[in-house]
């Protein structure tokens, strides 16, 4: 199956394309935003794909009238591309739940999608329109994506997050979207599609959960409470906020004549203890998780623990020494290793929590 994908650098489009990247059998078409304005690649962009997921689009814009104008204009322009290709791909168009609100923004997703409905119509194609909640999730862009992506972002950085307007929000986490919207490639359906949320959570709530994250998590370094999927999603989250350098953590360490006793995890939720040892020069790890919280702490030797983004080439280095015990935690998506670079034998403890979620495995292994 050949899927493209409109706005792929997009908060939904990087992890949709992740996330298809992790099937078998499956070839992602690449897009870049300007083809719209160049017909013969975007006839060639349609020509190839069997399914097109649409995303491509402004969520905020200074002048409401441009904003109605693109989102519209963008549906009418591939439309455009397939009739002239004459061609007939499925097409799966991210609205809103704003279409029945009356604004700009949410008329700008209804009319785009009867674009493409009348365009389905005409030529016998299919059109599904995902009407889609708020998402939250990591990588979003603050300001822009979601009320979660900007008090994230405020509240790792040391800011004030305020509350404009405190309402109950239906939201939905971005994998458990990536998910439903796998599915309706692999199965198609054509019409109007509630994509329904997950949580409803108020945001004062929201912001309240995020605030004991930075008191229990950045200042004490405790593992907050992972009871249920939404602190666990909310602290997946946050932690993809938090600046590189607030790691390595040193431990404190409790010493006297008889040696050194040291805490290495403090926790609110349940978890996986572990320990390996690892021989001069060897490398463990290079795999990533999507759902896992895990910490790695250097208690003897001389480490390197290394930390990509997956979708990205910048790699983060950080150098731990036993003799001032430390921990790193692994925020997900983020491919991770830790490679022994003394000449003495490396400890290293590991804590992991467990996931909710097992409908897709949680790690996959990829070099950093």
């Amino acid at each position: 199956m050949k899927i493209g994908i409109t706005g792929s650098n997009g908060f939904v489009g990087l992890h949709l394309t992740n996330y298809l990247n992790l099937k078998e059998d499956l070839e992602i078409i690449p897009f870049d935003r300007s083809f719209f304005n160049d017909e013969s690649s975007m006839d060639n962009f349609v020509r190839a794909t069997d399914t097109i997921v649409h995303l491509a689009g402004l969520n905020r814009h200074a002048s409401p009238e441009v904003m109605y104008d693109t989102n519209v204009g963008l549906c009418t322009k591939l439309t455009e591309a397939c009739i002239r290709s004459n061609v007939t791909p499925h097409i799966i168009f991210s609205s809103s739940t704003q279409e029945e609100e009356n604004t700009i923004y949410g008329n700008s997703k209804k009319d785009g999608r009867k674009v493409l409905e009348e365009w389905a119509l005409e030529y016998n194609a299919k059109v599904t329109g995902a009407i889609i909640p708020n998402v939250f999730g990591p990588f979003g862009v603050p300001f822009y994506n979601s009320v979660v992506a900007t008090f994230c972002h405020q509240i790792a950085h040391g800011e004030t997050p305020s509350i404009i307007q405190d309402k109950p929000l239906k939201i939905i986490y971005i994998n458990d979207l990536i998910r439903r919207m796998f599915d309706l490639i692999c199965n198609p359906q054509a019409g109007r599609i509630e994509i329904p949320h997950q949580y409803n959570i108020a945001v004062s709530e929201i912001l309240s959960k995020l605030l004991s994250y930075q008191h229990d998590y950045l200042v004490k370094g405790i593992i907050p409470k992972l009871s249920d999927p939404l602190e666990l999603d909310l602290f997946n989250t946050f932690r993809c906020y938090i600046p590189f350098d607030h790691y390595p953590v040193p431990f404190k360490l409790n010493t006297d004549d008889r040696g050194t006793f040291v805490e290495i995890t403090r926790s609110n939720t349940s978890g996986q203890f572990s320990f390996s040892t690892t021989n001069p020069g060897i490398t463990r790890g290079n795999h990533f998780h999507t759902r896992k919280a895990e910490r790695f702490a250097v208690i003897k030797g001389k480490a390197k623990i290394s930390l990509r983004r997956i979708g990205t080439i910048e790699v983060i280095d950080y150098f731990v020494d036993g003799s001032a015990p430390a921990y790193v935690d692994m925020p997900i998506w983020h491919t991770h290793n830790i490679t022994n670079i003394g000449e003495d034998e490396l400890v290293t403890l590991f804590w992991i929590n467990e996931p909710f979620n097992a409908e897709d495995p949680d790690t996959y292994f990829v070099n950093v």
